[in-house]
């Protein structure tokens, strides 16, 4: 039986699915971007939008 070594293992994929879960639950806790300054927070949504309306203009 020849086995593929670059496959994870079951218990492999278990801890990522773990460690994935772990990541979003502190993510969703700590709410980083809310603890930022309002000033930064306004340049990081201008900056969101800027990319949005240019990949928007790409597609049409």
């Amino acid at each position: 039986m020849i086995e593929e070594a670059n496959m994870a293992s079951e218990k492999q994929r278990a801890a990522a699915r773990k460690n994935i879960k772990k990541a979003s639950v502190a993510a969703r806790k700590k709410r980083t971007v809310a603890h930022l300054p309002k000033k930064t927070r306004t340049a990081l949504a201008k900056q969101a939008n800027k990319v949005k309306r240019q990949k928007a203009a790409k597609k049409s």
